[in-house]
């Protein structure tokens, strides 16, 4: 009797978006603490593309030193569950679901298996596949970032640079959530996206400088790494924060520094890194806020499964409004 197989994009050299290839692989089956998904939508993000390139090395010591250690890619995904293992508790076959997979089993595929306990949950009521594929890109981040790791409270001044990505549509919407003043920056196209998100002031980059004018604010999130500490410090109060996902060596001086030295710090934290069950009471809260309306999804962008490669691409230019989405199913 011949196996069945499933469609799958595969990685297995880092590189430009010409790596990724759609093949056949086979179905997995659900191991006895087990689900086996069949995925409707996954995410396309920075973080992928990161993986695909390999850049910066460091990452390789998690990734693969000379080529990609897990070669199906993708991480946030949504779908059904379509079986069980024999040991599996909190699901049953017909639940949908979402979540993310870091470090092991991609999602740019037609089925994956995740063990019960991984970070996978039941979907929100009355949302969809779609909307719940990237939670735990930008709302996750942020939400560890700007809660956790910053500590922010209600009356701060909070300011997002790239507001109108993944990470900062959602950080901008969290940040108003917290009762925060927000401030996001983004490009003139984007004006009236970030403004309809909740932000109480927009600067448009391409017409003013934010470090020069005049303003201070207590946290400076940077959710695409285009500033700096150096260039932000000026714009900080006196125990201000400057907070970003994107690390590089400079950045980790920094951060080591200013814990030493100074009011003024730098903040960073890998959230994909952290453990699951800290995870999950994030992603229990994302969802709540879901349900009740006060969170929504920015997609940009849907691309069919065999068009990973194009959706990369276009992630690639640093352009993309929210996320970008793939349909699977």
């Amino acid at each position: 009797m011949k196996s069945a197989t499933m469609n799958a994009i595969i990685c297995t050299q880092y590189g430009a978006p010409e790596v990724l290839q759609l093949q056949q692989l086979p179905k997995p089956t659900p191991k006895a603490n087990e689900v086996l998904i069949k995925i409707h939508a996954a995410s396309v993000t920075r973080a992928d593309t990161i993986m695909r390139t390999g850049m910066p090395y460091i990452g390789r010591l998690f990734l693969g030193l000379t080529k990609p250690k897990y070669p199906v890619t993708g991480t946030g995904f949504a779908g059904e569950i379509e079986a069980i293992g024999e040991a599996v508790t909190q699901f049953q076959p017909g639940d949908k679901v979402f979540g993310e997979s870091v470090f092991g089993s991609g999602t740019h595929a037609e089925y994956l298996c995740l063990a019960e306990d991984a970070l996978v949950t039941k979907i929100p009521e009355n949302t969809s596949y779609d909307e719940v594929a990237s939670i735990c890109d930008g709302p996750l981040t942020s939400l560890n970032l700007l809660r956790d790791k910053a500590k922010i409270q209600p009356g701060q001044k909070v300011l997002i640079i790239g507001a109108s990505g993944a990470l900062g549509t959602a950080a901008v919407q969290l940040a108003k959530h917290f009762g925060a003043e927000v401030t996001g920056v983004c490009s003139t196209t984007n004006v009236e996206l970030v403004k309809g998100l909740g932000a109480d002031h927009v600067i448009d980059y391409r017409n003013v400088d934010f470090t020069e004018n005049g303003q201070t604010y207590d946290i400076i999130y940077d959710t695409v790494g285009k500033s700096s500490f150096s260039a932000s410090k000026g714009s900080l109060t006196e125990r201000g924060i400057y907070l970003s996902p994107v690390m590089g060596f400079r950045l980790l001086l920094q951060m080591i520094g200013t814990s030493i030295f100074g009011k003024k710090k730098v903040l960073f934290d890998a959230t994909g890194f952290r453990p699951v069950p800290e995870l999950r009471p994030l992603l229990q809260e994302l969802k709540g806020m879901m349900e009740k309306g006060k969170l929504k999804t920015v997609i940009d962008r849907y691309y069919p499964l065999a068009q990973v490669a194009e959706a990369h691409r276009y992630v690639d230019t640093g352009r993309k409004k929210g996320n970008v989405v793939i349909r699977v199913g």
